[in-house]
């Protein structure tokens, strides 16, 4: 037998200049350093020029996965995240993804190969519609008809994802298109930023702010992502005011400031929940009044007026009406508003501090549950303490995401990601591969659950392949923790398809994968395995048992406002 027929012969060196080759080099003048995908048939000619193009492509194991992927990279680094599947299902399996950053204004490109222009519409082999079925959860959809096209709408995609309220944007590329020779002189054209200005009711917010008695901040999603934190905090520290904040705002302003009062909503704090029920006036940076932090909105601060800053003009006045509504570019907003307040007269609120400090001493958040289970906010508060201020969090979604929020320390930006549109299970893991390669001297944690685990726990392997230096804490009621509780509270009890009782041994699972595991049940292991698990260095699964009774308190129940918030008893 030759040589011929035993070894497989090396492709000769291509001299054209493709579609395909086209379009990678304009992803890498784009400044593309990661792009997470899974390669197939449509799409292979990208793939085919990838190897030389210096861009680090990272192999997940599901195309979901890799759109969760480019989410915690765009989180986390605050620039654009990309990934890429082929046609058919591999499209489809973005969507998730794609929606989870749509709720979320997160910056996502993605690209899926598509059959050739001749084919489709003829049901062709893994042919979809992906640009119809993705239209209600991206920003904005293309299909590249030409290759001639391609340096145009990969820059204005990129410049869409990141311009004004950011999100992610769909690129469909025909298999013909990436083929096709094209001239190398074609270049990227540039799309400028947006002049940011501030509007002129400024001075009005800022006499607003001067009358009240008691104002009250309400940070959100959105400063982070116009990253204008420093502006929101030399606005709090001038004007002394006590601020809450959501979910996705925690961090613009360090949870442990001395006017923090705390996340407020659904399972807010309660000091947070009371404040805004008794202010007179709401500074609202960059959230847009969503359902699980206003609970009843037409009981929401009922005493209060409100100043609304936003970078989307669209959600002023949306869903509570504002008397002075300031859209555009949040960071100019704000130092509009930073400079007003300083030629305004400052109010007399020291009762309100005053009473702001007995909520927040009042309704301190305990650690000394009884019972011999671990107990998970405590284990979290420790966690946080120990991983300092270099620490990410990436965490899943359900009872486990709730108690992140409440009892972690956030002192930057960008270090708590969460599903907080779409309540993403599976979200957790992939984000924080994510984060990891995005800013690699951060120690990332992701905070999962047995439930949420086990949508994408496959990405191991990617942990594994690229020695992604992510570590797990898995903490396991066997159950789907928050459906057995509300099951339990509003359903009398009837537990309809919540037990998970029969889950693997996480660990060694864990181990298979290539990660290195331990297990823990007492409360007197906790702190031993947080060192071993922030010390000792390389992919990593904490496997926590927690109890299976434990429930997240305090809960605003459906159709009742924040001040009336059911307590339970720590377990």
């Amino acid at each position: 037998m030759n040589s011929a027929t035993t070894t497989a012969r090396r492709p000769s060196k291509r001299t054209t200049h493709r579609g395909a080759d086209l379009f990678v080099r304009c992803l890498r003048e784009l400044g593309v350093d990661v792009v997470f995908g899974y390669p197939g048939g449509a799409i292979m000619p990208i793939y085919d020029a990838l190897p030389q193009s210096g861009i680090t492509h990272i192999l997940t194991r599901h195309e979901q996965g890799a759109a969760l992927a480019a989410d915690g990279y765009a989180r986390a680094s605050n620039r654009v995240g990309v990934c890429m599947a082929t046609s058919g299902p591999g499209a489809t399996n973005l969507v998730t993804g794609l929606a989870n950053s749509m709720l979320d204004s997160v910056p996502v490109v993605a690209i899926t190969g598509q059959v050739p222009n001749a084919l489709m519409g003829t049901d062709a082999f893994q042919e979809v519609d992906v640009f119809g079925m993705t239209l209600p959860v991206v920003k904005h959809s293309y299909i590249i008809r030409r290759a001639e096209d391609i340096p145009f709408v990969l820059a204005e995609a990129f410049h869409l994802a990141r311009e004004g309220r950011p999100g992610p944007v769909l690129i469909d590329v025909p298999k013909d298109v990436t083929v096709v020779e094209v001239p190398p002189s074609l270049t990227l054209p540039h799309f400028p930023p947006r002049p940011a200005t501030a509007v002129p009711a400024v001075m009005q917010a800022g006499q607003l702010m001067a009358g009240a008695r008691r104002p009250l901040f309400y940070l959100g999603g959105g400063i982070e992502l116009a990253a204008c934190e420093g502006h929101i905090r030399e606005l709090v520290d001038q004007t002394g005011f006590p601020f809450v904040a959501t979910l996705k705002g925690l961090g613009a302003v360090p949870t442990d400031h001395p006017q923090a009062m705390g996340m407020l909503g659904m399972h807010g704090h309660q000091a947070a929940n009371l404040a805004v029920q008794e202010s007179d006036l709401l500074i609202v940076a960059g959230a847009r009044f969503d359902d699980r932090a206003t609970g009843k909105l037409d009981e929401f601060a009922p005493h209060a007026r409100v100043v609304h800053l936003d970078g989307d003009a669209a959600e002023i006045g949306k869903l509570r009406r504002a008397d002075i509504g300031l859209a555009g570019d949040l960071g100019s907003n704000l130092q509009a508003l930073s400079a007003a307040w300083q030629s305004l007269p400052a109010p007399s609120i020291e009762p309100w501090l005053q009473r702001c400090r007995e909520l927040r001493q009042r309704h301190a958040w305990r650690y000394d549950a009884p019972g011999e289970f671990i107990y998970a906010p405590a284990l979290l508060k420790t966690l946080s303490e120990r991983g300092h201020d270099r620490l990410t969090i990436a965490c899943d979604v359900g009872q486990h995401q709730m108690w992140v929020a409440q009892h972690c320390r956030f002192r930057r930006p960008r270090t708590h990601l969460t599903s907080g549109g779409l309540g993403t299970m599976g979200y957790g893991l992939p984000a924080g591969m994510g984060a990891k390669l995005a800013c690699p001297e951060e120690t990332v944690v992701v905070v999962s659950g047995d439930g949420s685990i086990m949508m994408n726990i496959q990405e191991l392997a990617t942990l594994n392949r690229y020695r992604i230096d992510v570590r797990i804490v898995l903490l396991d009621n066997s159950s789907l923790g928050m459906v057995r509780q509300w099951q339990e509270l509003f359903f009398a009890g009837n537990y309809s398809e919540i037990d998970l009782s029969d889950n693997p041994d996480f660990a060694a699972l864990a181990r298979v994968f290539g990660l290195q595991a331990r297990s823990i049940d007492r409360r007197d292991q906790v702190e031993d395995a947080i060192d071993w698990l922030l010390d000792e260095p390389g992919p990593s699964l904490l496997h926590v048992r927690i109890d299976p009774r434990a429930n997240v308190w305090p809960l605003v129940a459906p159709g009742c406002n924040n001040a009336d918030m059911m307590e339970g008893d720590a377990r």
